[in-house]
């Protein structure tokens, strides 16, 4: 029972091991994306749709 405890311990270590380590990198730009921007004019833009006008309501075709 006594090296469940022993292990439960060091794999928690561990796992804090690897988020201080995963942090840091994220911290540094390790996984900051540097090939996109460079190529995002050569795409084609996506056509917006324009929201056609609403009729008018029965009051203002009166005015």
């Amino acid at each position: 029972m006594s090296i469940i405890y022993l292990l439960l311990a060091i794999s928690i270590v561990i796992a804090i091991g690897f988020f201080i380590v995963f942090i840091i990198s994220v911290q540094k730009g390790q996984y900051d994306d540097v090939y996109t921007p460079s190529i995002r004019m050569l795409f084609d833009d996506e056509l917006v749709k324009e929201t056609p006008k609403t009729k008018p309501t029965k009051t203002e075709k009166q005015d």
